[in-house]
């Protein structure tokens, strides 16, 4: 577990507050603009999709996130999300090796695809959950372009095998909604749940 403070953004809080994923994205997003976290991933696996539409399903992931976390933080605020990319319903998750991320780039080439993250924050007895879509429309990629970029690092802990924060970046020819929730974690909607829970509040108030 590990302690993220930052007085340079423009909030600060008022309860504690625990961020249940150790992805690097989500704790940049959130240290950026000056919300303070501890960090502890859930550990438990996450389990297969059932039939059921993309949005329940991340909503599910993030739910079972949240509960595991909250069991062992008392008396703190939990933050849980998850992120999905569905291309011609298909859910793509983090790539198990090369040839299962070149499938997934394939996939999405010149097409539009839709990315889901749901998110929960679990405050004691109060809730609040959403989940938030985007559709994110990439360019045609060239078989030595897909080869070029999975010879990087950054694919292989991403659903969808791509970043749109780094190199990625572009092969997106544009996007409808939100960018940061393609990141991770949709900000506009999460900052006001914060708010309105008063886990956060403006630095100058």
């Amino acid at each position: 577990m590990g302690d993220h403070q930052n007085s340079r953004g423009i909030f600060r809080n008022l309860k504690p507050l625990v961020l249940a994923s150790k992805s690097p994205r989500r704790k940049e997003l959130l240290a950026r603009l000056g919300v303070n976290f501890e960090v502890s991933p859930a550990r438990g696996e996450e389990p297969k999709p059932l039939n059921e539409e993309p949005s329940h399903y991340t909503l599910r992931l993030a739910r079972a996130k949240a509960e595991e976390v909250f069991q062992k933080n008392p008396g703190k605020a939990i933050l849980a999300a998850d992120t999905i990319v569905v291309c011609k319903k298909e859910i793509l998750g983090k790539p198990k090796d090369f040839s299962d991320a070149f499938r997934m780039l394939n996939l999405l080439s010149g097409k539009m695809h839709q990315v889901f993250t749901a998110y929960v924050i679990l405050d004691g007895q109060r809730v609040r959950e959403r989940v938030v879509e985007t559709r994110v429309h990439f360019k045609h990629l060239q078989e030595e372009e897909i080869k070029a970029y999975l010879a990087t690092d950054e694919p292989w802990d991403k659903a969808g095998a791509y970043a749109i924060q780094g190199i990625a970046s572009y092969m997106v020819k544009h996007i409808e909604g939100s960018v940061t929730n393609v990141v991770g974690l949709p900000l506009t909607e999460l900052i006001e749940d914060l708010l309105f829970l008063q886990i956060i509040t403006w630095r100058s108030m």
